[in-house]
């Protein structure tokens, strides 16, 4: 077996991965980069890249189908499943294309090529070629998509989003199971591009949205178009030749049996950690086999190991991956002087129409008193109205006791580039007055935040005066 010796080994060369192999590096110590699958992130290969790649088809197809309300009218709209999915494929193999250079930009002696598994808590075994002395390691393996045994029997008829990104053309029919970010993203794009498709999920979440209301108004306009089936569940699935026969049920209905060419399976990802024999380290593991580690250090316990990135099941999204890849990387380099990690304000988005986005403190978060919220609802905003764009709410939240910004969610359009707006008032701690004194343009969806804004700041002029009114009152029950 050959013997090799690093400063930091990292097992996984994705995002974080990368991200901590840089951080290492640039801290001036070695590092060897261990990689089993193929080169190329998540986000590139069957991720955020691919699947924005098949939403900006379906939005095409979309727009072109529903101009009719302009007074535009398009005759024989033609989608052409081949030429779509080609288009995704190639482009998608362009984005891989540019993260192969990073790796190969990295020296040969740096890489090692197959699966790692812990002997101790600095010793590595890359498959049976290699053993790896390491004075500390980061973690980076990523996640993969969870498939209930409910579709095992199905074959290559129950497949996952990696799976989309390969198909040759569209299929006729589809039924996606799951409504957080990849079922709904996915499920949508293929309903625009005239696939048959029936989205359920077994609660009634949404797109990881906490705010009841705001869940609504999304709620409210996918159903407008979607077949959205909420409080739903799969009650048997079984292989008919090319289909799939499904038993379906939404709560308090009647069961019934319906016909697809796949099912879409997208309820979850778990973390890539079998095999990896952390039983064999000091690292402290739940009844999953999950690391205790430090949220904001990253590392397992006081041993010399780090969990970044999807792994670690903090944020599963890149900027995320990244951040979590310098820290970890950063904290594995001048270890065991490790410090907590500088982060930034949380948010995501869903690249749906409506787009869905949250960011800084969720609305589950959020203390029961001592917070006022601020609304809007697109319906009647100018600009959403003026596009056809005029669904869905978003809603502000902000702390009494100094006014200042803490969170927000959304459901309309453009959300995005609100999403970025407020990510950056949250991270500068930015109070409500303050950002009502930002410029708005005229006419543009931001005034519909700047809407929600005011009605939060009376909000919260109206708990001052109660304050005041309640001081007032004590001080003549004296």
């Amino acid at each position: 077996m050959n013997q090799l010796r690093t400063d930091v080994a990292i097992i996984g060369a994705g995002t974080a991965g990368m991200s901590a192999y840089r951080a290492v590096k640039t801290a001036g110590l070695d590092a060897i980069l261990i990689e089993g699958g193929p080169y190329g992130t998540t986000c590139a290969r069957v991720g955020c890249m691919p699947s924005k790649l098949l939403i900006a088809a379906a939005d095409a197809a979309h727009t072109a189908a529903t101009a009719a309300p302009f007074g535009v009218h398009v005759e024989g709209v033609r989608i052409d499943g081949e030429q779509v999915m080609d288009r995704v494929r190639r482009e998608r193999d362009r984005f891989v294309g540019f993260v192969l250079e990073s790796v190969e930009g990295i020296p040969a002696d740096d890489k090692v090529r197959g699966y790692a598994r812990f002997v101790s808590d600095t010793v590595l075994h890359v498959d049976d070629h290699t053993e790896i002395q390491a004075t500390r390691v980061v973690i980076a393996t990523g996640t993969s998509p969870v498939v209930p045994d409910i579709y095992a029997a199905l074959g290559d008829r129950a497949i996952v989003n990696d799976d989309v990104f390969n198909w040759q053309t569209l299929p006729r029919s589809v039924l996606v199971v799951g409504s957080g970010v990849i079922g709904l993203e996915i499920g949508q794009a293929l309903s625009r591009l005239g696939v048959r498709t029936c989205l359920i999920n077994r609660s009634s979440s949404l797109g990881g949205l906490a705010d009841p209301e705001v869940k609504a108004s999304a709620a409210a306009a996918f159903e407008q178009e979607l077949d959205l089936r909420l409080d739903s569940q799969v009650l048997g699935a079984h292989r008919e030749g090319d289909q799939v026969q499904v038993r379906l049920q939404r709560k308090g209905q009647a069961e019934t049996t319906e016909h697809f060419e796949y099912v879409l399976v997208a309820t979850g990802r778990h973390p890539n950690l079998s095999g990896l024999g952390l039983q064999n380290t000091k690292a402290a593991l739940d009844e999953r086999g999950m690391p205790e580690y430090d949220a904001e250090t990253l590392q397992l316990g006081d041993t010399p190991i780090f969990i970044a990135g999807d792994v670690n099941s903090i944020l599963p999204l890149l900027h995320e991956a990244a951040d979590d890849g310098h820290i970890a990387g950063g904290n594995a380099a001048v270890w065991p002087k490790v410090v907590p990690g500088k982060r930034r304000t949380p948010m995501a988005v869903v690249f749906t129409d409506p787009q869905l986005a949250w960011v800084g403190t969720r609305y589950k978060e959020l203390a029961s008193a001592g917070v006022v919220c601020g609304q809007v609802s697109f319906a009647n905003q100018g600009r959403s109205r003026v596009m056809l764009k005029n669904q869905g709410m978003l809603r502000v939240y902000a702390r009494v006791s100094d006014g200042r910004f803490l969170g927000a969610e959304m459901a309309g359009p453009a959300m995005e580039h609100i999403a970025h707006l407020l990510a950056w008032a949250h991270q500068s701690q930015l109070t409500i007055a303050q950002m009502i004194q930002m410029p708005f343009y005229h006419p543009v969806v931001e005034e519909g935040l700047r809407t929600a804004l005011r009605q939060a700041a009376r909000h919260l002029a109206e708990a001052e005066l109660d304050y005041v009114r309640e001081c007032e009152q004590a001080v003549n029950n004296v």
